[in-house]
């Protein structure tokens, strides 16, 4: 069994021959976390793999994400180091029960969350991340939402909006999980912490929260943030960078098992054979990366605000 050296300066050689990035989401595992050229949120990450010179992405999430990539990097060779690595929240909606969902509400448009696969995308109108789902409802033409997959991220919206929202039942396992139980144990442990919550948390951990963000949104506002103590209501994984960033201030899980086991499915070796195997590559058919390109499009003109 090779030492973890070994395999980093592998990669690191690999990376070079290959003329390959390697993207990583910040739940992702620590040391992947720490051999990879970016760390951030999926869109920001495929965004990234658009803008670099590289001939392969090499992925460290779960499969929507490298989906994405693909879909907005059609010229470059995305890789899954570990095709098993999906969403439970993707896999809650497909394409022919959101078109009977359709059906049922003619006059409405659909507002796809980014983690969906691809070809629910291209099904949708537009889509919208955590961190501007608000302002991509708003911005629509439409007095009613279809609002796929997740119904907390949907509820969170319906309470910043005018518009009727119909969500989709759907949900992160990891975010539905936290109870308010958790919040207010973690606020009686930590009183002088403020509270950072993700929008994918049910709606009673975020009426506790002092702040709902993105996972972007929580690393930037604890760098900007005068506060030194901080409870994190989300995947444990973004403990790492946030730490990283910070090293002078304390940051405090909300709950033990708000843990991803979908994302830290990729480690340093399956990295490794990634790029030596060149696998697995990730491809997306022209006719639905063309309507995913298209929702993903619509949402970029929409500003970001969290």
């Amino acid at each position: 069994m090779q030492d973890r050296q070994t395999i980093i300066n592998k990669i690191r050689s690999l990376k070079k021959e290959r003329n390959a990035v390697i993207l990583a989401h910040c739940y992702a595992r620590d040391e992947v976390q720490d051999i990879a050229d970016f760390v951030g949120d999926s869109l920001g990450l495929s965004q990234e793999a658009v803008d670099q010179d590289a001939d392969v992405i090499v992925f460290c999430g779960v499969s929507f994400m490298a989906e994405s990539a693909a879909v907005l990097s059609p010229e470059k060779m995305v890789l899954m180091p570990d095709a098993d690595a999906n969403c439970p929240m993707a896999a809650m909606v497909d394409v022919p029960s959101l078109r009977e969902m359709k059906k049922k509400h003619p006059d409405a448009m659909v507002v796809c969350y980014v983690n969906t696969r691809a070809d629910v995308k291209a099904e949708s109108d537009i889509c919208c991340t955590s961190a501007n789902a608000v302002e991509v409802v708003n911005s629509l033409d439409a007095d009613e939402i279809i609002f796929v997959p997740d119904k907390n991220l949907a509820a969170y919206v319906a309470k910043h909006t005018e518009k009727k929202i119909i969500p989709w039942n759907g949900y992160c396992p990891v975010h539905n999980q936290i109870l308010e139980e958790d919040a207010l144990m973690a606020m009686h442990d930590h009183p002088d912490a403020e509270m950072m919550a993700h929008p994918e948390c049910r709606s009673q951990v975020l009426e506790e929260a002092d702040h709902v963000f993105s996972t972007t949104g929580m690393l930037k506002y604890a760098k900007d943030s005068s506060c030194n103590d901080f409870i994190i209501s989300t995947e444990q994984g973004i403990m790492h960078q946030l730490e990283l960033e910070n090293p002078e201030k304390r940051f405090y899980p909300v709950s033990r098992f708000a843990f991803c086991s979908d994302m830290k499915m990729i480690n340093l070796e399956a990295v490794l054979r990634s790029l030596e195997n060149m696998e697995h590559v990730v491809t997306v058919s022209e006719d639905i990366r063309l309507g995913a390109k298209r929702s993903l499009d619509r949402m970029l003109e929409v500003k970001r605000s969290r």
